[in-house]
């Protein structure tokens, strides 16, 4: 056997563990659902075989749990990020390296904790005997925080902020600082350095996060329950009934395919994006 096969028979071992796994745990899941989602529901619930493309022309039915989670998550991406590049790069150029650990530790320690408690704490926050109670012990009108979209979005927010700084920390904390130096040197003031420089090279970490997380809140089910009270529906929300009490599998397998196309295209979406973005600094640096 030649040094290239052996090379290509090793490498073929090494990745067939994690192709079968995905395979398996994938591939074969997500095939179901699309069969399913060309199916009918069954008189008595669940699914029934068949060749349609009904549930499909039946989307717009949810539209509002469509709505809610194509505006919520970005949104809530969004605003993960644009409070995350501020404690990132604290953390990553200003801090100091022997406290650097402790400061990223401390933004970890709230995934220790389960995201179910962490949201009933908000419950109660925003909930009569939270902020509202306080406001009106100050005098100020009766307001309502629980069971808004504002809710929804301030729990995604506390939720999934730690899955947004860690990904652009790690990119700004490998940073070149000769490139601050450099541009430094050549008269740059602090304010072009940041968006010519630092802002551009950590356009990866950004986009990873931002990624990251939109992709999780589009399928996000728990914070939307909790902080929406019903008011506030997510697919995941839909998801959940479809399955579990209307008991329309095929329905609900054509809302989940059509979430996985969602997620695919706003992947490459941003794939696309950083790609561009990169390719103009590479031109600027030149």
């Amino acid at each position: 056997m030649s040094s290239a096969a052996r090379k290509r028979l090793v490498t073929a071992l090494l990745l067939a563990p994690a192709a079968v796994w995905l395979f398996l745990f994938l591939v074969l899941p997500f095939a179901a659902i699309v069969v399913f989602s060309l199916g009918e529901r069954a008189p008595a619930g669940g699914y029934a075989p068949a060749l349609t493309l009904a549930q499909y022309a039946n989307l717009p039915a949810r539209a509002t749990a469509f709505w809610n989670t194509l505006v919520l998550a970005p949104a809530g991406a969004l605003a993960c990020l644009l409070i995350a590049y501020p404690v990132a790069y604290y953390l990553a150029l200003k801090v100091l390296p022997q406290r650097r650990l402790l400061l990223v530790a401390l933004i970890v320690i709230p995934f220790w904790t389960s995201l179910l408690i962490r949201t009933y704490a908000w419950m109660y926050i925003l909930g009569a005997r939270g902020i509202p109670a306080w406001l009106e012990f100050l005098g100020l009108p009766e307001m309502r925080f629980i069971n808004t979209p504002g809710a929804v979005l301030l729990g995604i927010v506390y939720g999934y902020l730690p899955l947004m700084i860690l990904p652009i920390y790690i990119s700004l904390e490998r940073l070149d600082r000769r490139l601050l130096e450099a541009s430094a040197d050549l008269g740059a003031t602090p304010f072009s350095t940041f968006f010519s420089v630092t802002l551009r090279l950590s356009l990866p970490g950004m986009m990873t996060g931002f990624s990251l997380v939109l992709i999780l809140l589009l399928g996000e089910y728990l914070i939307p329950t909790l902080l929406g009270g019903g008011k506030v529906f997510f697919i995941g929300n839909a998801l959940v009934d479809l399955f579990l009490q209307s008991r329309n599998w095929p329905f609900g397998s054509a809302i989940a395919v059509a979430l996985v196309v969602i997620a695919v295209v706003l992947l490459l979406a941003a794939n696309r994006l950083t790609a561009r973005l990169s390719g103009a600094r590479q031109v600027d640096l030149l």
